[in-house]
């Protein structure tokens, strides 16, 4: 357990967390102070009824003694009647206001964060699981929501209603308003170390939803891999720990936070006690009449109520706290540095020349991958990047797209750095075909155009012609209009080959394939291959192949090894050198 400062920390940090989200909520802070206005209100005017109930008790009860003023009884009963509905009113339209104001908020936030993930650097996502940052957006976003709309306006009504109830039991009777509230804090002070203690629960339970959600993302998306391994068993173990650990989160939040109304009963209870003992004992001396205790009955429960309210809310706006800690915490990440690009580049002005001068990057600052490339690529020219894996090849593509800032050096397309161009504008200069291929959830033909407005389905046909899609796409059901997902039964190789016609249909000045045939079979590698000759020419395109057969025709190869370029020249040339390239190549060939 930690000690008095850990203790001093954690309130702190709840009293930040707090005090962020009533900050963020600026763009509904009118909407959300008329609603705690209007529950404020509501708590003001049922404070009333208890003096109106013992005025109407006297009444009645002079009544018995005397004659029964009825007109004034009826009068008093339609009044407190009026108060009541008033009161259920108000907190219907409170209700409603304070759900719109939380589910707003949160769209807001969700809003914020799809914005957020789109200026994040890459390397964020290097360093954070998938699954957390999902959990962050579904889990920790509808806790908040839900906390807000059970807790702010509730809070602020409860202490309207403390105060007034206690100012109340002033008025009508010192002596039983010190025995009820003297009765009522005995309990609290036991409600205060409870509160204390519930918070690192409360905060554990939403980093525990984190962590379960990063491993079931994490399985059921290599869930081939985990079968093909037998490692369900493996699988199972770690789920069953993480598992355990939201259990006893989730069990102990919740246990401290159910010990609150038992307690509130308690204190209820005792106050209650207390009063008729004390009232009865005044009622005896004729220091108060029966309509007083009437009365204080009705203070000592709403006495005991808005301190009820006052811990659950406190129990919802440690949940929120505990939220949004990590929903700001991934707002307030380092985004990519801020653009000022002062020149734009137009697709059909491009000459088609890039060059690297003595470029160094590294994932990790103090350890470099690429530590000095320098190359120069021609318009028109198929360069191939080749080398072992971890030479630094699919690092240079990612930097001329500008996935990643470099370290030092420069890169220019038709002499201007792509420093001072957008990373939009850098990026709508290129057609890239990953080896990853990745299918969204929609048609055939929405997974080809993608993103592309004015397609023909004659162009669309005409791609798959060229890459030998067409015979699948005209064995679905709806053709172009089947709808595909990476759930259906495609394989990698049909997967790949419509991620080849979706660059294709792109069009753009430049190319970049990543290992782009490596899921299909050679005869239709060798029909991707004559339509990517057609594609890339008079284009300057960059190949990354493995399989240095591909690339025998390439203008230019670099050849890198631990990041920087050991050998230039065309196939024939390396060959002849009898260097680094020829024993990759020969490699490849050798028979065992």
């Amino acid at each position: 357990m930690p000690g008095p400062r850990g203790e001093a920390e954690k309130s702190k940090d709840f009293g930040k967390a707090i005090k962020r989200v009533i900050k963020e909520l600026k763009n509904f802070r009118v909407m959300a102070i008329i609603a705690v206005l209007i529950a404020a209100i509501s708590s003001v005017v049922s404070i009333m009824v208890p003096n109106m109930l013992s005025n109407l008790t006297d009444k009645i009860a002079e009544g018995l003694r005397m004659d029964m003023d009825f007109n004034a009884i009826w009068s008093m009963t339609i009044m407190i009647a009026l108060f009541q509905i008033g009161s259920a009113i108000a907190g219907v339209v409170e209700g409603f206001l304070m759900t719109d104001v939380s589910n707003r908020f949160a769209q807001e936030l969700r809003d914020r964060i799809s914005e957020k993930i789109n200026r994040l650097p890459l390397k964020f996502f290097d360093k954070n699981q998938t699954g957390d940052t999902l959990s962050r957006v579904t889990n920790d976003v509808d806790t908040i929501a839900q906390s807000l709309n059970e807790s702010l306006s509730t809070i602020v009504a409860a202490i309207a209603l403390f105060i007034g109830v206690v100012i109340m039991m002033f008025v009508t009777n010192w002596v039983m308003a010190l025995t009820a509230i003297i009765s009522g804090f005995v309990g609290f002070f036991f409600v205060s170390i409870v509160l204390k203690k519930s918070q690192k629960y409360f905060t554990a339970r939403q980093k525990e939803l984190g962590n379960i959600n990063s491993h079931i993302e994490e399985i059921y998306s290599g869930l081939n891999v985990v079968k093909a391994y037998n490692g369900q068993k493996e699988a199972d173990k770690e789920f069953d720990r993480l598992n355990q650990k939201v259990y006893d989160a989730n069990r102990k939040s919740q246990f401290l936070s159910g010990l609150m109304p038992p307690m509130m009963m308690f204190i209820g209870n005792l106050g209650y006690v207390a009063v008729c003992v004390v009232g009865a004992l005044l009622v005896m001396n004729d220091a108060i009449t029966f309509g007083t205790i009437v009365a204080f009955i009705i203070y000592v429960r709403m006495f005991t109520s808005p301190l009820t309210q006052i811990a659950q809310s406190l129990n919802y706006l440690q949940s929120c706290a505990a939220a949004s800690e990590r929903v700001f915490e991934f707002l307030d990440e380092a985004e990519m540095p801020e653009q000022h690009p002062t020149q734009v580049l137009e697709r059909d002005k491009v000459r088609g020349m890039i060059e690297f001068r003595h470029v160094k990057f590294g994932y990790d600052e103090n350890k470099l991958i690429i530590k000095d490339f320098s190359a120069l690529a021609k318009s028109g020219q198929k360069i191939a990047i080749v080398g072992p894996t971890g030479a630094g090849k699919t690092t240079m593509v990612n930097l001329l797209m500008r996935f990643y800032e470099i370290n030092s050096g420069s890169i220019y397309i038709d002499g201007v750095p792509i420093s001072e161009l957008s990373r939009e504008n850098v990026r709508s200069l290129f057609t890239m075909v990953l080896q990853d291929t990745w299918l969204f959830a929609g048609t055939v033909r929405d997974n080809i155009v993608y993103n592309r407005k004015g397609v023909s389905d004659e162009q669309v046909w005409n791609v798959c012609d060229r890459v030998g899609l067409s015979h699948f796409v005209k064995t679905l059901p709806k053709g172009l209009d089947s709808d595909i997902t990476e759930s259906e039964s495609v394989s990698a190789g049909q997967r790949q080959l419509i991620t080849i016609a979706r660059g294709m249909v792109e069009d753009a000045p430049f190319l970049i394939l990543d290992e782009a045939t490596s899921n299909v079979d050679t005869r239709t590698e060798e029909l991707v291959q004559k339509a990517m000759d057609k594609l890339m020419h008079g284009r300057t395109s960059f190949i990354i192949a493995h399989r240095l057969s591909t690339i025998k025709n390439a203008d230019l190869i670099l050849v890198m090894k631990d990041g920087n370029i050991v050998e230039t020249g065309k196939h024939d040339e390396l060959i002849k050198k009898n260097g680094f390239y020829a024993e990759l190549y020969n490699s490849q060939f050798q028979i065992s």
